[in-house]
């Protein structure tokens, strides 16, 4: 068995075990590559989002540029016309689903009745059997957020961010926010970065300062679509 074979077993098992743990989870957890050659300045942040010719009336997409906008408008970008534009903005998004199973314990108590505890019943309460173990199956969901920059007047990427968690959420649209700021923390980042941001929830389970999003018709069905990502963002952390 290869490697990378062992390393997606290895990644869907910690995502199992994070779905198993969601009901005490307060971040979300997101992976970020970055390969970059920027040397802009805030004076000339000016941007505007490009798309494909069979993606320009794609409402998924706008509601997901919208989100992308006020995470960059934190680093100083501004968008303009996209005549105006020193910059290009293309996005890339998409969603996957894995059946992960785990091996749980299932203990059996042939004794009925009360149980006293220690020091009365040394074994414990399952008694000196051994556990049992039945595999139980869990869906585990990889989201994915692409950001690439290029420079309008000559076509040369400039940027380009990958933002990518995995769990139990089956919607792109409630991920994306998480995603979109994880992608652009700590804008510009270093040619060959790779770290970790995680960004606390509020009590209601959503992501603090979450940007609010058009009522746009979204499924959980895989979906790219291609179009073209200083300071740190708002309550995130970030880990090397």
């Amino acid at each position: 068995m290869n490697i990378d074979r062992w390393t997606r077993r290895i990644t869907l098992l910690f995502a199992a075990l994070t779905v198993l743990l969601s009901g005490c989870t307060t971040y979300v957890t997101t992976q970020v590559t970055a390969f970059s050659a920027w040397n802009g300045s805030d004076a000339t942040r000016t941007y505007a989002f490009t798309r494909p010719k069979d993606q320009q009336n794609n409402l998924e997409l706008s509601a997901y540029e919208r989100i992308v906008a006020n995470e960059l408008a934190v680093h100083s970008f501004r968008e303009v016309a996209h005549d105006d534009a020193r910059y290009l903005v293309e996005l890339a998004y998409g969603i996957r689903s894995d059946i992960v199973t785990v091996a749980e314990p299932v203990y059996y108590n042939p004794w009925p009745g009360p149980y006293w505890g220690r020091p009365f019943d040394p074994w414990g309460p399952w008694g000196p059997f051994p556990a049992t173990y039945v595999n139980q199956s869990y869906p585990v969901f990889t989201h994915l957020l692409g950001i690439r920059i290029t420079e309008r007047a000559s076509g040369k990427e400039v940027y380009n961010v990958t933002a990518r968690n995995f769990g139990g959420e089956s919607s792109l649209v409630r991920t994306m926010p998480y995603l979109a700021r994880s992608a652009l923390t700590d804008f510009p980042l270093g040619n060959g970065a790779v770290h970790t941001v995680k960004i606390p929830l509020d009590s209601h389970g959503a992501a603090a300062n979450e940007v609010s999003l058009p009522a746009v018709a979204s499924g959980t069905a895989p979906g790219t679509a291609s179009g073209t990502a200083s300071g740190t963002a708002s309550g995130a952390k970030v880990g090397q």
